[in-house]
């Protein structure tokens, strides 16, 4: 019987288009799909978009959409990427749709039923200015440990150094520079550190179903350390309005944590599947989702990046588990992708490899198929882009190598046989064709398994004991000899027959070659079971020529840096100067050094400090300022600034002002703590004008 199989790839993140990581996982995933169809097994391939949460709730507003239309307007973008690399997705969806909405309601319930939900009150950087709670993300400031500015919330990009949030010095929201306010909300967690799940997960992720090296790195996360710290933990589901995503049942303004309801995202998209229709029109299958899905027969498989293997080996094996449906049969774990020996991708840099840029310049997508399954394999490996190794193997081995067959054969069968091929062979002939059908089992075991690379290797291992056949006897000298018109249409017969079977083996990674090989040949689509037998007196059609080399100039134009963006000029201190004044107009402006003889907080304001000014009149003044969130009151105490001596006294609902401190700052970096109090030099003293 056919096997039935569930297939997935991780869901971008629906806050910009797909980059070169997004499409190699793809790629991997597309070619295990491909290989299974070609067994003959039923699979059902689905994606979808991970559309929720604060940064594209954020990213919406800013470009004055809905979450809604702005996922909307990154999703009409995927089809470009998808069919332009031959990923055949059978269904897109969004973790937005209403199947996604019922499907994780109903998974939280059952958890909630089954006592694994737990609700307690959490202490949170909240902006009293959006009127929300930030994640860690949307708090910056100055790092506890170096002191470097403009950090996040949760680690310093200088000394990387790991905190909380609190524990930032001059702490300010990202999103409105407002300085954030401790504040409790209740929060729903979901009870990992049950005793059912830690036997469970500690059981689940050690029988086969991952890695070796995923196993025993997860093995790590069961175990408390020295000071009783790690093991599992209760996660935090949860997050409080305003936030676009999906509502928790019986419980007003809260909604799940966006990495709850992106893997649900996956059996939502295949409902979605389903209830279109589409394993019917496939398969002739008329039974509904939720029997395929209590079928045990059912496979269901997960290709994900080791960034996310906590979230797919942990919380969602536990979520299924007991909320009563089905557990992955496989979670298979992929590296990272690099650039020229390691080297991070930048675009800045002309080292990233954008995946539009490579098809719009004409290059090839199954070059970069064949080049990406050469690297791959079982492990958690990162994937390297070398770009003189890319040149080889795709001129060497795919055009030199495989390509190279049907060219060498395909004209003398045309010329000289009309199209003919023979079904007499020589023992040296069917000796080889027989090593090349012999190799299917080997080549579909690893297919199997996943290791891509070394299936590229057998291939061509076949493709050179063919080359070396074709070599040995020579069919363009026997092509010039009387009498050996019949030897000639065998040799060129096992070399097509051979390019043949190759094809078969390749076809899960060059799927539109290998269309354009059985247009050549007058096949039907080619399975792996074709292999099996050989194609004996058929007619073949013309041979056109299947793949271009790889041209140098085309490398140099897919890592070219982009052009240096046009640079206004310079705008100091973010604003333009203003317009020309006299001197006279200067001078009506009496600026005077000012002792700041106490400094203290303004009770009910967010922003004001009420400071005391000596001005050397034998008097103080009183001053509010707009500085509050970048000083301490007792840090200002007994240094000097700079007023506005003159300015009329302003009435104010604090009290009154009775001048201006003079303070820098930048135009775009208003209520965040880029301001810089003015202050005189070592000798100024109070009452001297500034001329």
């Amino acid at each position: 019987m056919p096997r039935q199989l569930f297939v997935t790839t991780a869901l971008p993140y629906a806050n910009g288009h797909f980059h070169i990581g997004h499409i190699m996982e793809y790629i991997q995933a597309d070619i295990w799909v491909r290989f299974q169809r070609m067994q003959g097994h039923q699979v059902h391939f689905v994606g979808a978009d991970d559309a929720h949460g604060a940064p594209i709730m954020i990213a919406a507003q800013k470009v004055g959409k809905t979450p809604q239309q702005f996922v909307a307007d990154i999703a009409a973008g995927r089809k470009p990427y998808l069919d332009g690399f031959h990923i055949s997705f059978d269904h897109w969806s969004s973790t937005d749709s209403p199947e996604n909405h019922e499907l994780a309601q109903s998974i939280y319930r059952a958890l909630k039923a089954e006592g694994l939900i737990t609700v307690r009150p959490v202490e949170q950087m909240f902006d009293p200015e959006k009127g929300m709670f930030l994640a860690d993300r949307f708090v910056k400031g100055e790092c506890p440990k170096c002191g470097a500015k403009d950090q996040y919330g949760d680690s310093c990009e200088v000394c990387g150094a790991v905190y909380a949030p609190t524990e930032l010095k001059n702490p300010y929201s990202a999103l409105s520079g407002a300085t954030p306010v401790l504040k409790t909300s209740d929060h729903h967690f979901f009870k990992l550190s049950d005793p059912r799940c830690f036997e469970f997960l500690e059981s689940w992720t050690q029988d086969g179903k991952l890695n070796a090296g995923v196993a025993k790195k997860i093995k790590e996360w069961f175990t408390k350390d020295e000071n009783g710290e790690g093991g599992l933990g209760d996660w935090d589901i949860s997050r409080d309005a305003p936030y676009f995503g999906i509502e928790i049942p019986d419980a007003p303004g809260k909604y799940f944590y966006v990495w709850l309801d992106a893997p649900i995202g996956y059996l939502a998209s295949l409902k979605s599947y389903f209830t279109a229709g589409g394993p019917l029109q496939k398969y002739g299958e008329a039974r509904s989702f939720e029997d395929f899905m209590a079928d045990p027969a059912v496979e269901q498989v997960h290709f994900i990046g080791k960034d996310i293997t906590y979230f797919h080996t942990l919380f969602w094996p536990a979520m299924l588990k007991f909320s009563g449906r089905k557990l992955p049969t496989q979670v298979n774990v992929h590296g990272f992708m690099t650039v020229n020996n390691g080297e991070k991708m930048s675009k800045s840099r002309g080292t990233g490899l954008d995946p539009l840029k490579y098809l719009s310049i004409g290059m090839n997508p199954e070059w970069l198929r064949y080049y990406i399954a050469a690297k791959l394999n079982a492990n958690v490996e990162d994937v390297d882009f070398n770009r003189d190794d890319f040149t080889a193997r795709v001129n060497s081995d795919l055009v030199g190598k495989y390509i190279n067959i049907a060219s060498r054969a395909a004209g003398f069968i045309a010329k000289r046989f009309g199209g003919q091929l023979t079904a007499t062979l020589g023992e040296d002939g069917r000796t080889l064709l027989s090593t090349l059908q012999a190799g299917r089992t080997g080549i579909t075991e690893l297919y199997e398994a996943r290791e891509l690379g070394k299936v590229l290797r057998e291939i061509m291992l076949l493709a050179d004991r063919v080359n070396e056949y074709v070599d040995a006897n020579k069919p363009w000298e026997l092509a010039k000899l009387e009498g050996q018109d019949a030897r000639l249409q065998e040799v060129c017969t096992v070399g097509i027959e051979a390019f043949r079977l190759l094809s078969i083996y390749l076809k899960p990674v060059l799927p539109a070659l290998v269309a354009h090989v059985e247009a050549f040949l007058q096949t039907a689509p080619l399975t792996f079971a074709d292999a099996d037998v050989l194609l004996g007196a058929h007619t073949i059609g013309s041979y056109q020529h299947l793949m271009q080399r790889v041209d140098p100039k085309m490398l140099d134009a897919l890592f070219e840096a982009p052009p240096a963006p046009v640079v206004e000029a310079p705008k100091p201190g973010g604003e333009d100067i203003a317009p020309t004044i006299t001197i006279d107009d200067f001078t009506k402006i009496d600026l005077r050094v000012a002792k700041i003889v106490n400094a203290e907080h303004v009770e009910g304001s967010t922003k004001l400090l009420r400071l005391t000014l000596d001005v050397g009149e034998g008097r103080t003044r009183n001053v509010f300022s707009g500085i509050k969130e970048a000083y301490q009151p007792e840090d200002l105490i007994g240094k000097h600034t700079v007023m506005v001596a003159n300015l009329a006294p302003r009435k104010m609902k604090f009290g009154v002002s009775e001048g201006m401190v003079l303070a820098a700052s930048h135009a775009d970096e208003k209520g965040t703590p880029g301001i810089y109090v003015l202050e005189p030099l070592a000798g100024a003293q109070p009452g001297m004008r500034i001329r």
